[in-house]
């Protein structure tokens, strides 16, 4: 059950942000013997992009990682705002912010590790996956159901479209 003061809090955003590793995949990466690495992204999270996106709510991505795998997800879907290699993520979305000429407390974000930690301490309305090794550390203002890998993202772009008409 969502409660009245997380929806007014949902009512509120903006800008979608998230992490990659550990929300859109499942946290593993896969090598060949050559070398080459590969991860598995969920298409529901992808569809949710997409539906935010619709609905007038940019989807921010800042991922610590700076690889192809998710280059080339974030191209197919069409995403403009991709973020790789990203070692301080507050920092970058206080400059996002003023981009898009809102506050920290108009973001969503959804992470799943300590770099996420100062972030999800910072934003409107925070979320984390259950499958976080983390949670103990921080308590976001929702966990989601689903794992990392799973539709976690697309189950938080799902709540926010439910209780935000943007």
């Amino acid at each position: 059950m969502v409660s009245r003061e997380l929806i007014k809090k949902i009512a509120g955003i903006k800008v979608v942000a998230t992490d990659i590793d550990g929300v859109w995949t499942d946290g593993k990466m896969y090598y060949s013997a050559d070398g080459e690495f590969m991860k598995a992204f969920s298409t529901y999270d992808g569809f949710g992009a997409n539906l935010l996106e619709q609905a007038g709510f940019p989807v921010i991505i800042l991922t610590g990682e700076n690889s192809m795998p998710v280059k080339s997800r974030m191209e197919k879907l069409g995403l403009k705002h991709v973020y790789l290699g990203v070692k301080d993520k507050l920092s970058l979305a206080r400059e996002i912010c003023k981009k898009f000429n809102v506050n920290l407390s108009e973001v969503a974000y959804i992470g799943d590790d300590l770099n996420d930690l100062e972030l999800l301490a910072n934003v409107g309305f925070s979320a984390m996956v259950p499958n976080s090794p983390v949670l103990s550390q921080f308590k976001p203002d929702y966990q989601i159901k689903r794992f990392g890998g799973n539709g976690a993202f697309r189950e938080f772009a799902d709540l926010i479209l439910k209780y935000n008409k943007k």
